[in-house]
């Protein structure tokens, strides 16, 4: 384990899982750089701000914004891209432009500024849909939209990129829940608390699926860890990061007894079977990452954001919906 101190470039940063893990970065004495085209608002950080945080407010895909943000830098946490499989299929050629054409321009940027390290967000939906009890990182990938399908892609890139002196780390992580600065109200647990709090009801279509989810402060705890560890124990590597998985009944219930018996669940029938599940044993094994927050607290931290109004127009804001928030903005 290393307590070293490094200046991280976080792209995407200003996004739901970046607005939690940069102060967190800064707090753990890190120098970090975010770049993001800040589309949720340009404020997120203005706690933060100071010597050891620089904003871009920049495209990815812009190779010069890109050579100037790894300047300096010694380690990448790429985050940037079209989230999820609605998102991405609203403009495919977008998706792909910012997913995959740019990916590996970045790693080869960074490798020019210096950057000894560079971690890779892929996602877990890369596996399809498995008959297995436990998903490990040795199944097959057999992504099934053109979104899983470029984020393996760009597993591939960093491998063929990887090279002495340049330490790579994939990590495939579950859907992430819970309360962060810039909110997300579209994914699974988020969804469904929101829904709890404000509507009393619930609607759960099918409900027999299992999807695999990991609290956001878990989430970045791994991002953390991350720059902890020494290179030759991640170099590399690839590693699945979750809590546990539940059918998303079993969510519904959870997130129930959160917010009040009175809420009702309302099940309906769904032509989506889809069934994800993951392990994390080799993480817990390897490094020691043992995901520690439940769903439960995810929809506690999101009851008590809503309950001090952290949260307003949730369910007609675009910034609480990345497709909501696409078509408002007409990314090109």
């Amino acid at each position: 384990m290393t307590d070293r101190r490094w200046t991280v470039l976080v792209t995407g940063g200003a996004g739901y899982v970046g607005s939690v893990l940069v102060p967190r970065l800064l707090a753990e004495g890190h120098n970090v750089k975010v770049i993001d085209l800040y589309l949720y608002g340009r404020d997120i950080f203005a706690a933060h701000r100071g010597p050891r945080l620089t904003e871009i407010q920049g495209d990815i895909r812009d190779p010069i914004v890109v050579a100037e943000a790894v300047k300096g830098c010694d380690a990448v946490i790429h985050l940037a891209c079209i989230s999820n499989d609605p998102s991405f299929d609203l403009d495919p050629s977008l998706g792909k432009s910012i997913n995959f054409d740019c990916f590996r321009p970045l790693v080869k940027a960074s490798k020019t500024a210096g950057v000894e390290r560079f971690v890779y967000a892929s996602s877990s939906s890369v596996y399809g849909v498995k008959d297995v009890p436990n998903v490990t990182e040795d199944e097959p990938l057999d992504p099934l939209t053109d979104y899983s399908k470029y984020k393996a892609l760009c597993e591939d890139v960093l491998a063929e990129e990887r090279a002495p002196g340049f330490t790579t780390l994939t990590v495939r992580p579950a859907t992430v829940c819970g309360y962060g600065p810039r909110l997300r109200l579209d994914l699974t647990v988020n969804i469904l608390t929101s829904h709890a709090y404000f509507n009393n009801r619930i609607r759960v279509f099918g409900g027999g699926q299992k999807r695999p989810n990991i609290h956001i402060a878990d989430m970045v705890e791994f991002y953390v860890e991350s720059l902890r560890q020494p290179h030759e124990r991640i170099d590399g590597k690839t590693f699945n990061a979750g809590y546990e998985n539940h059918k998303v009944q079993e969510i519904a219930e959870m997130v129930r007894d959160v917010v009040g018996k009175k809420v009702e669940i309302a099940i309906e029938p769904t032509n989506d079977h889809r069934s994800y599940h993951i392990s994390s044993e080799k993480v817990r094994r390897e490094l020691g990452f043992v995901a520690r927050h439940t769903i439960s607290q995810a929809a506690e931290d999101l009851v008590r954001a809503f309950h001090d109004g952290k949260v307003s127009n949730w369910d007609s804001d675009p910034r609480y919906s990345n497709i909501k928030l696409m078509k408002a903005v007409h990314l090109a």
